[in-house]
Formats: C-alpha cells, structure tokens, sequence
C-alpha cells in the first residue's frame, strides 16, 4: 500500500518540465510547491472526514483517484495530449492523493499489531524506501528524452496502491470501520 511514488515524482519531474518543456526553474519551484499545497490541502480534508468515514474506506478513495490519475498521467505523456498542463494536472492529482493513503496506510499498518509498532514502522520506512528507490531507478532506466518513462512508473504504482487497498484491505473492515465510526 505505501508506493512511495514520491521519488518517482522527484526524479522524472525536473527533467519532463525543464528539460522537454522548458519550464524555467522558477516555475518549477512553483509547480512543484503546488504539489506540496495539494497534500496539505488532502491532509486537512482526511482529519475532517476520517471520523465520518474512516480511514480504510478515505485511504481506498485514495488509491482509486491515484490509480485514475496515474493512467492519464501515462495516456497524456504517450499522446502528448495536453502538453505541459497534461503532465502538471494528473500530476497534482496524483501527488494530492497522498494526504488520503498515507496517514491513513501507516495507522491501519501500526493497528493492525500494536504490540509489534517499532518493528511495523521500520518495516513501512523500508518498503517506502525500497518502493521510492525502485521507481527512481526504472524512470532513470527507461529514460528515452520524454517523460514518458516517469509518467508510466508514476501510473504502475498508482495502480499498484489501489490494487494493494483492494485485495489487503477487507471490505468487512472498511465497512466496519465506517459504521463504527457513524455509531
């Protein structure tokens, strides 16, 4: 569940907006920032509604928008659909979907066994490391002077974090963890 795309987005970013584009570097600063507001903005609306509706079934909404997002991010870098604002809106989407999956990951993660903590954060450090470390190098890999190498890792582990919430999230629990929280 914890894709840690982040490096993904990291790497393939200055080199799809500077380098193909031409976005000035101030400019990246800008898009990239924009970004960052969309997970703060995502984090305030996850503590606002995680008791309403819970965190497994915010968490899978999530992973659905990113998995969404991911595949347009990867249609519009394969078509050059929408140019430079067909990479910077799926990609804000994308990144903003952070404040939905990983809190709300980490907390099922360490609920799960409680009395193992410390062994189950340092398990979710390594694998959003690993994950982060994976997809820097695949974009690195497949690089081809487009960004279409970042856009098609950024859309498999999106589709990655949605397809972990749906087969090792129960809907028992998602729906359990809804109504406990109305009651």
């Amino acid at each position: 569940m914890l894709l840690r795309w982040h490096f993904s987005y990291v790497a393939g970013t200055p080199f799809a907006y500077i380098s193909y584009y031409r976005v000035s570097p101030q400019h990246y600063g800008v898009l990239f920032a924009a970004g960052i507001v969309g997970i703060m903005i995502t984090n305030q609306i996850n503590a606002r509604l995680v008791a309403r509706f819970g965190s497994d079934r915010l968490m899978h909404f999530g992973a659905i928008v990113a998995g969404i997002t991911g595949m347009l991010l990867a249609f519009d870098a394969a078509s050059g659909w929408g140019r430079l604002i067909g990479l910077v809106l799926p990609l804000f989407l994308f990144v903003s979907t952070n404040g939905l999956i990983n809190a709300n990951a980490i907390a099922g993660a360490l609920g799960a066994c409680p009395e193992r903590a410390g062994a189950v954060s340092a398990l979710i450090g390594a694998i959003q490391y690993g994950m982060g470390i994976t997809g820097s190098a695949l974009i690195g890999f497949f690089a081809d002077g487009t960004p279409r190498p970042m856009a098609y890792v950024i859309a498999l582990m999106g589709i990655g974090c949605w397809l972990s919430t749906r087969f090792l999230v129960p809907h028992e629990h998602m729906k359990r963890s809804s109504a406990d929280s109305v009651a």
